[in-house]
């Protein structure tokens, strides 16, 4: 197994390769293919993909610090690989001999989404599958799809259920035209009568639980922890290297920059700018003091295999809306000090605004809905939502 040390310097040697494609990634909505290929190689998918398949089974505080390189190339392939993670920890959660068949193909690589805008209706062995599923970030390479659907549940009543489909079953919608985060060619799937074997199926209010199904996985640190802290966890990377990556920018492009209209013939001479670098630099290292706590908060508890508290679930939410907002704050400030010049499609910290921008607009990442949850569970009240 390779060391976290080696997982994030093979994330970094793929930076040049990233960036030289993150502009047509850009422009063509989707990675480009030599991307994927640099991702695959540097093994950034295979992350969260259990060891017995060829995985790494990576602890969460490695999957943030790789992201977060990757993010220094190209944000939208670091998005898609922390996608990726997630929702191969999510497939591994099913019985083994699904996970068999889906994790056959080398190098596979999945997709999803915890909205259920699916519907399932119950047919022998399994399901009937009707809906379409958005913001499905990395389908255009992807092999497997982990869907959100409401299905019958036991009693008559109705509940969201798990279910792994192959790509191939899916109709893709080209719907991806975005302002941020582009690349990753995060489309629309359509489920059109597409029958769901009952084996690749799971109740997600079992796996909310912590009710999985997986017996080769159920003693791996990394497959007992509960799903959306280490959603949470793994999604970060993301917006905590984008604003790192905001503050090398800035500090590349400064010897080179005066302040127009002003005495200063060098912006690095300027109070203005020394204000404004200390406060972003510092609002970064706050942003990953969130992420690696959250991190390390993930891996300790897997480790331990302790119960998780309300309190414990709820700042897991917190530390990731922390980390994205900070995150923004940061790059809101170097990108506003880095004058006219840096609107050109040519300088990357205008790509690196879009792209938090973006990411602090997820359902899950918006920093006011988790601070929102956070102070509710403290308050004593009940969490007033399933994902938790």
């Amino acid at each position: 197994m390779p060391s976290r040390a080696e997982l994030v310097a093979a994330a970094r040697n793929t930076v040049p390769a990233l960036r030289e494609h993150a502009p047509w990634s850009e422009r063509n909505g989707r990675l480009h293919d030599d991307a994927v290929a640099a991702l695959a190689e540097a093994g950034m998918f295979r992350l969260r993909l259990p060891a017995r398949y060829g995985g790494f089974e990576s602890d969460a505080r490695t999957v943030v610090d790789a992201v977060a390189e990757l993010a220094a190339g190209d944000a939208s392939a670091a998005w898609v690989v922390g996608v990726n993670a997630i929702t191969t920890w999510m497939a591994a959660l099913l019985p083994d001999e699904v996970q068999d068949e889906v994790f056959a193909t080398p190098d596979v690589r999945l997709c999803g989404t915890l909205s259920p805008t699916g519907m399932g209706v119950p047919a022998d062995g399994g399901l009937v599958l009707n809906g379409k599923w958005g913001f499905i970030s990395g389908a255009p390479h992807s092999h497997w799809q982990v869907v959100i659907a409401v299905a019958p549940a036991p009693g008559g009543d109705f509940w969201p259920v798990m279910a792994v489909v192959p790509m191939s079953d899916l109709t893709t919608v080209d719907d991806w035209d975005t302002s941020g985060l582009r690349g990753t060619g995060s489309v629309s799937t359509v489920a059109e009568n597409v029958f769901v074997p009952e084996r690749r199926i799971l109740p997600l209010p079992l796996v909310l639980a912590g009710q999985y199904a997986s017996r080769a996985n159920a003693a791996s640190p990394v497959w007992r922890a509960p799903l959306l802290p280490t959603a949470s966890a793994l999604s970060v990377g993301t917006a905590v290297g984008l604003a790192a990556a905001a503050k090398a920018e800035f500090l590349d492009r400064l010897p080179t920059r005066k302040i127009t209209y002003t005495s200063y013939e060098e912006q690095s001479e300027a109070p203005v700018t020394h204000l404004q670098l200390a406060d972003a630099a510092m609002r970064i290292d706050e942003a990953f003091f969130h992420a690696h706590r959250l991190a390390d908060l993930v891996d300790s508890k897997g480790a331990s295999g302790a119960p998780w508290s309300a309190e414990e679930r709820a700042v897991a939410r917190a530390d990731m809306g922390r980390a994205v907002r900070l995150a923004k704050q940061a790059v809101d400030l170097l990108a506003g000090a880095s004058g006219g010049s840096s609107i050109y499609s040519s300088v990357p910290i205008q790509r690196i605004l879009r792209d938090v921008q973006a990411i602090t607009m997820h359902a899950l990442m918006n920093p006011d809905t988790n601070d929102e949850l956070y102070g509710r569970v403290l308050c004593g009240l009940e969490p007033n939502t399933l994902y938790f």
